[in-house]
């Protein structure tokens, strides 16, 4: 096996926040990350992705969402035949999702209690929602003046969200702890550690 630093593997993503998330669970490993315009942006691209699969190594991160019921089905819809060097990971229901799992460091990055974190966090309908809901309900100012959606503002969530999740997740987020109540997230770990151990 190549050392860490030798492998470049190449990624897609939704956006900002899911870049920061694979960039801790990858580390050096991590190269050029594509997409970051959306997820039905990187839906058109699909294709084009698994062709270059076909000759280096490539991770495809999304979120469930609310498309399907389980993610194998949206394996199937996107692209029912993987290229040999493509790891399709689905995050349910969110990235957030993963990110709240790490419930000790999250609830004192929000400054809240962490029982107000519920333990399975792949069962929570909209985890984005989660965090803003969270973030209300904080004792810092701050950390509710970035992250909740001003009144009126029709956004959800506020004006620093991404950046301060972006924060967290490089500089406090612990994904070994964090698998331990995300199932979603463990496979992930578990396909990243195959994928730097055969290539």
């Amino acid at each position: 096996m190549r050392s860490e630093m030798s492998i470049s593997i190449s990624a897609a993503v939704e956006g900002d926040v899911d870049e920061a998330v694979l960039r801790r669970l990858l580390g050096r490993s991590l190269g050029h990350v594509y997409g970051k315009k959306g997820k039905a942006a990187l839906r058109k691209k699909v294709a084009g992705y698994n062709n270059a699969a076909r000759f280096q190594p490539w991770i495809l991160l999304v979120d469930l969402d609310h498309d399907f019921d389980c993610a194998p089905a949206l394996l199937q819809e996107w692209l029912p035949e993987m290229a040999c060097f493509m790891f399709f990971r689905v995050a349910v229901r969110e990235i957030e999702s993963w990110i709240l799992a790490d419930r000790e460091r999250i609830a004192a990055f929000l400054d809240v209690k962490e029982s107000q974190i519920y333990a399975d966090t792949d069962s929570l309908q909209s985890p984005k929602e989660t965090i803003v809901n969270l973030a209300t309900q904080s004792r810092r100012r701050e950390i509710r003046e970035d992250m909740v959606p001003r009144p009126q503002s029709g956004r959800l969530v506020g004006p620093a969200y991404n950046s301060r999740i972006i924060e967290f997740v490089g500089k406090s987020w612990r994904p070994e702890m964090a698998e331990r109540c995300s199932k979603s997230l463990r496979s992930c770990r578990a396909a990243i550690a195959q994928l730097l151990n055969s290539t």
